[in-house]
């Protein structure tokens, strides 16, 4: 670690390891993954190359990214290591509280897929299957992933090619809103197109919520 607050705080010691600009979307990037370091240069996104090194370098020292072989062929991949994967519930936290934030929608700002399997996660937490598990796709530019409801959870992979309860097309935002519960399937007619099963994605996307109250400016 390069700097510390130098206070005897967890706050403060986690933020001494994960707090420097990139470390947490990094995590991002190994909680859908592991990658190798042009995957996670490219997922990133805006990056420089030798601050992406820097970063890699001082997780590694803390114990929360290792470098391993991948699963085929002889490329190295960075990974989370078990204490690393325990950041999960916080970077969940963290997104549910931006929900405010996400209302203006992207704006000029990038956008890939894969970042919605860790943001359907979060926002869809609570939505377990009450009978039966359920498979429905999630179709953004053109790009498939799969949300899988079963009574133990909810997984959110990029789509493995097997068959869909239900396929719901429609723009990021709206997913999201969706998942957030700032928006209803009644809300969104006419933005959201669904094929198949709609009691499906009725039972993960149609339920409104209490949003957090966000910043108030003044």
């Amino acid at each position: 670690m390069s700097r510390s607050y130098g206070q005897y705080c967890g706050l403060a010691r986690a933020l001494d390891v994960v707090g420097d600009r990139w470390n947490l979307l990094i995590v991002r990037q190994l909680l859908i993954a592991p990658a190798r370091y042009r995957e996670l240069l490219d997922g990133l996104g805006g990056v420089a190359t030798n601050l992406l090194t820097d970063r890699l370098r001082d997780l590694e020292s803390a114990a929360v990214v290792e470098r391993r072989l991948a699963e085929e062929g002889n490329a190295i991949v960075y990974a989370l290591t078990p204490w690393g994967a325990e950041l999960r519930e916080p970077v969940e936290s963290l997104i549910r509280w931006s929900t405010p934030l996400m209302a203006r929608g992207p704006g000029g700002d990038r956008f890939h897929i894969e970042w919605l399997t860790v943001a359907l996660r979060a926002l869809l937490a609570d939505r377990a299957a009450a009978h039966q598990a359920s498979t429905v796709g999630i179709a953004v530019d053109g790009q498939l992933l799969q949300v899988r409801a079963t009574r133990s959870g909810i997984e959110v992979t990029l789509h493995d090619g097997g068959d869909l309860d239900a396929l719901v097309r429609a723009d990021a935002p709206i997913i999201l809103g969706l998942a957030a519960g700032a928006l209803t399937l009644n809300d969104a007619h006419g933005l959201v197109d669904i094929e198949g099963d709609e009691a499906a994605v009725r039972a993960l996307f149609n339920s409104r919520r209490a949003m957090p109250e966000g910043p108030t400016r003044r």
